[in-house]
């Protein structure tokens, strides 16, 4: 496995002295939520506004919905649709709106060592982008989180957190190269209560095109809402 990560981040800057590489300055602005509506199951919402030039042209809008089944508190798998719109932006724009409708199957792993919060997220997807055949992606996200000043990330605390995301496709229909994507995100958060959850960072959005002659290496201000309702009936 590490060998296939170290393979893939070489060969992801090797094409860097030969295409052409944009820097976007965007921000991403989002709500999420995961509902339950009973100790297994539960109902996953998100919505995600993405603009190019900090906030002054749309850069994306993603849509998403799906249902949670939770095997314990630190392992749940979600299965769910997405809805997202593309927009022509910044120095590499596509050549007009696009749009894609998306089917995904995830798995979510949580443990702790310490104060220290580690999650991993597995995500497979099934593309379906306008004008174009059926694509299949794999992404994987691990990610951290350690209270300020307390041993819990709890209500009234703040937190700081950090991310790294890969994508990759496979299967047929891939057009251009297999690792075609990296996030990258560091930031804080403040848990205010039970429910409610804010998050503001930076996140670099590392893009290769399919062409493999054009990159983004979007500079990207992300600021996400969390708000979890408990719908179950009370005993």
């Amino acid at each position: 496995m590490n060998k296939i990560v170290l393979m893939l981040f070489l060969s992801m800057f090797s094409l860097e002295g030969k295409a052409q590489t944009a820097q976007e300055f965007n921000s991403w602005w989002a709500y999420a939520g995961d509902h339950k509506i009973s100790d297994k199951w539960g109902v996953h919402t998100l919505y995600s506004f993405r603009r190019n030039d900090f906030v002054k042209n749309w850069q994306q809008s993603l849509t998403r919905a799906g249902v949670n089944y939770n095997f314990t508190k630190n392992f749940k798998l979600t299965v769910g649709y997405d809805w997202i719109v593309t927009f022509p932006y910044g120095a590499q724009p596509v050549a007009q709106k696009v749009n894609e409708q998306r089917i995904f199957q995830q798995a979510i792993l949580k443990n702790r060592v310490g104060s220290l919060y580690v999650k991993h997220r597995f995500r497979f997807s099934q593309r379906f982008i306008e004008h174009n055949a059926m694509i299949n992606r794999f992404r994987y996200r691990i990610g951290f989180s350690i209270p300020l000043g307390k041993k819990n990330i709890e209500a009234k605390t703040f937190y700081i957190s950090a991310f790294d995301e890969m994508f990759i496709g496979f299967g047929k229909g891939i057009h251009g190269p297999i690792f075609h994507q990296n996030w990258m995100y560091t930031g804080v958060g403040y848990k205010v209560n039970k429910k409610l959850a804010l998050n503001l960072g930076y996140m670099n959005q590392y893009l290769i095109k399919a062409d493999n002659l054009h990159i983004e290496s979007n500079h990207t201000l992300k600021f996400q809402m969390v708000y979890n309702l408990d719908l179950r009936k009370k005993k």
